[in-house]
């Protein structure tokens, strides 16, 4: 291991290069008092995968947005290719071959997938119209190759955040990058979707694109990456040979401690009786929801969660665990059953009455529908609890101010300024900003929802344990995450969704990832009961 970068290194194909595709040093950026990069270096050689990795706010995608030309660093030097590029334009990135796939998706909801992929490089009849067929026949080519298979014709906003995934990698290969950054891209994904992309990454590899990979799934780095850049707190503080390190080394190298990489339950099951228990916890009876072209995307699903018990739920992205989510929480209507919490029917009842029944709700999607992101972290952490924070109608701005100083310092929310606008977070906080708000107030069920996308390693043990501590006080939790490993080791019972219906149950303790993987993709069925 060495620290800083290396002025050499070897590609996918075993030569060496002396000039690397990029080099930054010195890199330093600041956004009003907050100084996100400080003095930071990273080199990336051609045709190798670099993991570039950090907690939270370490300064990761800050260092790429200088590269891709959409901010300039304050000092500091950036070469792409040997050439001096310190400053450029977005446009000059692009034309240079750089490809950035952001965390955040960057598409049109209202054009086809195809319209957003040839979006400012339209191919055109006669130098007038759009030429769409050609468009989406180019769409499909790409698409097939790559493996990231999606029809070009389908809306935007139509998609599963898995598929809007997919639609982002196929945006910058489609502009011809070689270059290609991806921050948490397998944040959205399922096992066979990262193994998916996993093919094509190694494919544009072998043939000598670069890949910058930014990611806090330290498995993946250890299976994907050639090199590893460690930051931390805005410095670069490690470069490493994957081969020559571990996950718990990496670790302790982005947080600067020991961490633990897998949540223990330390609290085992309550023991109660297996079933539904009508008048605790949450409980759908026979709930179906309709999707916007009139097919059931929840069909005839029925479950309960008790108290003191986690029930997790795993599935391939877009077979119903976001609308089953958004239905229990009051975001979807029910076309038909029930929905209880607490033996109260709340089937017909608002967001709001949910809310005040005992439902707590951290979000799939963190920037739709967990924060308003022109809000101050002190705002955002009063969402849907305003009342209690008011006075004969009046919001009572003490107690707003000594509430958010209170949930900064209790999830170790970064940087911790009370007034920034959550827009200037890193993902990572802006999930913590959700997690503090939904779990830091007295509830009875809790619907969380890939409560730890995006999430930096000592952040998710962190959460992790935020969960386990809420399942000991007896709170009835449903999980759903697209992390295997995260379901095994928090829930006490699993279920797996497969288009709109649970496909199996069981408990956690006889589940494993082949399992339930053999239930995502509908080569095994079972009984759901």
């Amino acid at each position: 291991m060495t620290g800083g970068p290396a002025s050499t290194g070897e590609s996918a194909r075993g030569q060496t290069s002396a000039v690397p595709a990029i080099r930054m040093e010195g890199i330093d950026k600041s956004f009003g008092a907050i100084r996100a990069n400080r003095g930071t270096s990273v080199e990336v050689m051609p045709g190798e995968i670099h993991a570039l990795v950090g907690e939270n706010g370490a300064g990761k995608s800050t260092l790429m947005r200088i590269l891709g030309g959409l901010m300039k660093p304050d000092a500091g030097h950036v070469e792409v290719n040997g050439r001096d590029v310190t400053g450029w334009s977005t446009n000059e990135a692009i034309a240079a071959g750089i490809g950035i796939v952001h965390q955040h998706f960057m598409l049109v909801p209202t054009l086809t997938v195809a319209e957003n992929l040839v979006l400012g490089c339209e191919p055109k009849t006669r130098g007038i119209v759009l030429d769409y067929k050609r468009a989406a026949e180019d769409v499909r080519k790409l698409s097939t190759e790559t493996g990231l298979v999606i029809a070009p014709d389908r809306l935007i906003s139509d998609l599963s955040v898995g598929e809007a995934q997919r639609v982002e990698i196929l945006k910058v290969l489609f502009r011809g990058a070689r270059i290609l950054v991806l921050d948490e891209p397998t944040a959205v994904l399922s096992p066979p979707e990262v193994r998916e992309l996993w093919t094509v990454l190694r494919r544009l590899r072998d043939k000598g694109d670069t890949i910058v990979l930014i990611t806090h799934r330290l498995d993946e780095v250890v299976e994907i990456s050639n090199t590893i850049t460690v930051m931390r707190a805005g410095q670069t503080v490690a470069r490493v040979k994957t081969s020559e390190t571990t996950p718990a080394e990496i670790a302790r190298l982005m947080v600067g401690r020991e961490v633990s990489l897998s949540a223990g339950k330390r609290v085992q099951p309550s023991g109660r009786p297996a079933g539904p228990q009508p008048d605790q916890g949450l409980e759908a009876r026979n709930l179906i929801v309709v999707g916007s072209r009139g097919i059931r995307v929840i069909d005839d699903v029925s479950f309960s969660v008790k108290p003191g018990e986690i029930l997790g739920i795993a599935g391939v992205e877009g077979n119903g665990q976001t609308e089953l989510i958004e239905a229990l929480a009051g975001l979807r209507p029910v076309f038909a059953g029930d929905i209880l919490i607490d033996g109260v029917d709340m089937t017909r009842r608002s967001v709001a009455q949910r809310h005040d029944a005992g439902l707590s709700h951290i979000p799939e999607d963190r920037q739709r529908r967990g924060l308003i992101l022109e809000y101050t972290v002190a705002n955002n952490l009063i969402l849907g609890v305003q009342k209690y924070f008011s006075r004969r109608g009046i919001i009572d701005r003490t107690r707003v101010m000594e509430n958010a100083i209170q949930e900064i310092s209790s999830f170790d929310i970064r940087p911790p300024n009370p007034v920034l606008a959550a827009r200037a977070l890193s993902g990572g906080n802006q999930q913590k900003i959700i997690v503090a708000r939904e779990m830091g107030r007295e509830f009875s069920v809790l619907l969380a929802s890939q409560p730890t996308r995006g999430v930096d390693v000592g952040a998710i043990e962190f959460i992790h344990q935020q969960l386990l501590d809420a399942r000991a006080q007896g709170k009835a939790i449903l999980l759903v995450s697209a992390e295997l490993n995260e379901v095994l080791a928090l829930s006490d019972r699993v279920a797996v969704m497969y288009r709109g219906k649970f496909a199996v149950m069981m408990p956690a303790a006889e589940a494993s990832e082949e399992v339930l993987g053999e239930y995502m993709i509908g080569t095994k069925k079972g009984n759901a009961a």
